[in-house]
């Protein structure tokens, strides 16, 4: 036991005399400096790094399927209120109003091409309900034609599966996208661990500084001044970059919930042309659409004024106004209607300003988008060099700390 114990006190004492003396500390200095300086740079790389990734995202991936849900959900939404107005044509419907009901169906299949390859299990119900519904419409639109009654049975049938399955559907897709914005939103923000490891790296440089001044009465080490200097420099880089960075990424969040109050505020316009519509499919037994007519449109009147305080612009202003128009239009409708006078209503259902409001919104909502991309591209650009510069300065700064050491620790060789 005793032959056993005394080499290991004699390592221990030897240890514990070196760590004591100024060489042993010297070199205890270098070994910590050396693996801060890699530590604190590759922690700000990385965070650089995941910065980068979410800007990318968001630019790249994020926004555009965003785009595509929200374009998903407006074209079931405008292909189930333009069947509802061709039906009310009778007989053969008008071309401009098929046409439009086809491009509705093109646009909802492209885009949620473009989704499923991104939330296949979200998309589901889309892809297997989709055809289901068209079927519908082309039985109803046979029907109407031919003028059997059984065909406003159909077109019923085929809005209620739009109602029940494929909108809902085409709304948890959209809400499943943006939330994928606010994460990659949420990534690119400032990396507040990071910088705070570099800002303790660049403390322990000064007091190594000190310690060396006050064992060597030598005022500056050129090494660690060096040192310090590129360690003080990534941090100002990351910081300033960084807090560009938080700010753009904030301008693109007010971006982006201009987009969706934007989109909610077209998806409900198109949903209150839809109830407008099937009130008159009903011949006089649509009061539930013509409920939910006004209780969409009050919701659409708040998203609009929301829209307007989020600074909409020209666009809004005069989708507000068109809004107004299209709301005494509709008025007039339901006089002609409950008077009996449904034909006279008909004919006033097929009046401009439902169509220019729906492009007002299309407009604002192009500048918003326009705006979003704008403020992740100029984000994009302050982290440009970022990661390079940074892990060099980090390797200057862990062998300006060595060189610096090694001078002062040649002297007690």
């Amino acid at each position: 036991m005793v032959i056993d114990s005394q080499p290991r006190q004699a390592l221990v004492r030897r240890v514990t005399g070196l760590a004591r003396s100024t060489p042993g500390r010297l070199s205890l200095i270098i070994v910590v400096l050396v693996v801060a300086s890699l530590a604190s740079g590759w922690l700000s790389t990385w965070s650089v790094n995941r910065q980068e990734r979410a800007l990318q995202d968001l630019a790249t991936r994020s926004e555009p399927l965003a785009h595509a849900a929200q374009e998903v959900y407006r074209a079931l939404q405008d292909a189930d209120a333009t069947a509802a107005s061709a039906f009310l044509s009778g007989g053969l419907e008008p071309p401009r109003l098929r046409e439009r009901y086809e491009a509705d169906i093109a646009q909802a299949q492209a885009a949620l091409s473009v989704a499923t390859a991104s939330s296949p299990d979200l998309t589901a119900t889309l892809s297997a309900q989709l055809p289901v519904y068209t079927g519908l419409i082309e039985t109803a639109r046979s029907n109407n034609r031919q003028g059997f009654p059984v065909g406003a049975a159909y077109l019923r049938e085929a809005s209620g599966l739009m109602r029940t399955q494929l909108l809902p559907a085409a709304q948890e897709l959209y809400r499943a996208e943006t939330d994928r914005v606010a994460r990659a939103q949420d990534e690119a923000d400032f990396p507040v661990v990071p910088v705070l490891v570099a800002l303790a790296f660049v403390v322990a440089l000064v007091l190594a500084q000190r310690y060396l001044t006050r064992r060597t009465n030598r005022l500056l080490n050129i090494g660690l001044v060096v040192a310090t200097a590129a360690a003080v420099l990534s941090l100002l880089w990351v910081t300033s970059a960084s807090v560009l960075v938080m700010r753009d990424v904030g301008d693109s969040r007010e971006a982006s919930q201009q987009v969706d109050v934007l989109a909610r505020a077209r998806i409900a316009t198109l949903t209150a042309r839809g109830e407008e519509t099937l009130t008159l499919v009903a011949r006089g037994a649509g009061q539930n659409y013509e409920k939910n007519f006004v209780e969409v449109s009050r919701r659409l009147e708040e998203q609009l004024e929301q829209a307007r305080r989020l600074g909409g612009g020209e666009a809004v202003e005069q989708a507000v106004r068109h809004f107004r128009q299209w709301q005494q239009v509709h008025q007039r409708i339901r006089e002609a209607d409950d008077a009996g006078q449904y034909a006279d209503a008909v004919a006033l259902i097929d009046n401009p300003y439902f169509d220019s409001l729906d492009q007002d919104l299309v407009r604002a909502i192009g500048a918003a988008r326009q705006d979003f991309s704008d403020e992740v591209a100029v984000a994009r650009t302050a982290l440009a060099g970022t990661v390079v510069g940074v892990m060099a300065l980090a390797v200057l700064s862990a062998v300006g700390s060595t060189m610096g050491l090694w001078q002062r620790l040649k002297e007690y060789r």
